[in-house]
């Protein structure tokens, strides 16, 4: 089956895809991949400025029937990150409606937006074949390209059909970028393969998604916290089926009023760059705030301790958690090859707790919201959702500070009404053990978020 299998299925006239730029039927939308496949014959790799909207889905389109690995570079990347990227990948070319993306490196460019079309359709790559190369956020260092299969896109996007019923008949809605898999694999590829339709609202505005009808709907919690607070605007995705939240924690309160205002509980998923999407809810399950659901089809999960032993399924103990499932990563790309990342399980880095019925709950990340305090292991995200419970809360990010005495220190940084730190740390110590309650508080006016509206918890450390 070939990777984009919906999109080389039928000459539909009726609109596939619907962006700012305006809508395109299927049959318009693979002409113009086509054309932009024929300009890559011979490309060992390509970038793509990937802002927002058609022409990106247009071009990771062309570039994934020509079989050419497609690199595509955030549109708001400062210049050392673009130039990084750019050189670090090795593209040959970059695809753009705007020559000046290029910087000053010297690379060729391609334009997107054309009035060609064409009807030579190259033939299938192979699935072992690399389709995509998407940078980390260089939280650790210098963005690494990691280096995504075709069969692995093929595998996460048939399988999340099966959790969620995704099916031709659906009309996806969301506004996300399209240079990470929750915006460009899940949200561009899974209708080009899965089929139904895509509207991309250039931005995830709460009353850009109102107006759109869609039976799916994606967001980021960043995005679902402003619908929410929004109560017309969510009442209007009423009608849809499947709510997902993804990329990030979705706070329970959020949880909660999504609930009350659409009539339905948001779908929670987990992945990462390097393993694309390996745990969901379903959509004709249950749906648990502050829990991620159930491994995908084909993928095996476990959490492991320091030394590498599994820990129990009890729903308490915190481990690492560890996949395996045709879904993960090739390697990263250095030097113009890639190094292989191994073989059997894959630590992802994360900590999260396992129930006896398999539902997983994720902490977050080893190395910031696994607080060990006082010869006691805390996750974070617990003591954020206590937090956020509490009316004058707007948003919270919790992590360990150095503490010579306790080893770390619960800290929260909090955005929020006028407020005694005291008042926190008491309503928190009501609800959770006392040694999960902060010991300080510090009240800012905003949190640190990147692109996808993940805290960045280094950032308000090394503040």
């Amino acid at each position: 089956m070939p990777l984009l299998a919906a999109l080389l299925a039928t000459d539909d006239l009726e609109a596939a895809l619907t962006a700012p730029e305006g809508s395109f039927s299927r049959h318009d939308l693979l002409g113009w991949a086509a054309s932009i496949a024929g300009d890559l014959t011979g490309v060992p790799i390509a970038a793509v400025h990937a802002a927002p909207g058609a022409p990106t889905v247009a071009a990771v389109a062309g570039a994934l029937l020509a079989g050419v690995p497609i690199v595509p570079v955030p549109p708001d990347a400062g210049r050392l990150e673009r130039e990084h990227v750019l050189k670090d990948s090795g593209a040959a070319l970059l695809l753009t409606d705007d020559p000046a993306a290029a910087g000053e490196t010297g690379l060729p460019t391609l334009p997107i937006t054309r009035t060609d079309r064409s009807t030579t359709i190259p033939g299938e790559p192979p699935g072992h074949a690399p389709a995509l190369v998407l940078y980390t956020s260089g939280t650790t260092g210098a963005p690494k390209g990691v280096v995504i299969s075709r069969a692995a896109i093929a595998a996460d996007l048939d399988a999340l059909a099966g959790a969620w019923e995704w099916t031709p008949a659906d009309t996806l809605v969301h506004g996300l970028p399209l240079y990470h898999v929750h915006g460009l694999v899940l949200g561009a590829l899974g209708p080009l393969r899965l089929g139904g339709r895509l509207i991309h609202t250039g931005k995830p505005h709460p009353d850009a998604y109102a107006q759109s009808a869609g039976t799916m709907y994606f967001g980021v919690p960043t995005v679902w916290s402003r619908i929410a607070a929004q109560p017309e605007a969510a009442r209007r995705l009423a009608p849809a089926r499947l709510l997902v939240s993804g990329s990030a924690p979705l706070p329970a309160p959020v949880f909660y009023d999504l609930r009350e205002l659409t009539g339905q509980a948001p779908v929670e998923r987990y992945g990462m760059t390097e393993t694309l999407i390996t745990i969901s809810a379903r959509s004709d399950g249950e749906r648990r705030p502050g829990q991620v659901g159930l491994p995908l089809t084909g993928i095996t999960t476990r959490i492991v301790d320091e030394s590498g032993a599994p820990l129990p399924y009890d729903g308490v103990t915190i481990g690492n958690l560890q996949v395996q499932g045709p879904t993960l990563f090739d390697g990263y790309l250095r030097g113009g090859a890639v190094q292989s990342w191994g073989e059997g399980w894959y630590a992802t880095g994360d900590v999260a707790t396992i129930g006896p019925d398999g539902w997983h709950r994720i902490v977050g990340r080893a190395s910031t919201d696994l607080i060990k305090t006082g010869g006691y292991r805390v996750g974070a995200g617990e003591v954020e959702d206590a937090l956020l419970l509490h009316p004058a809360v707007h948003e919270a990010a919790v992590l360990g500070l150095p503490d010579p005495d306790l080893g770390e220190r619960i800290t929260a940084f909090v955005v929020a009404d006028p407020i005694e730190e005291m008042e926190l740390i008491a309503f928190v110590a009501e609800r959770l053990a006392a040694h999960k309650r902060p010991r300080a508080v510090r009240l800012v006016e905003a949190l640190p978020r990147n692109a996808m509206g993940k805290v960045q918890k280094s950032r308000l450390r090394d503040a």
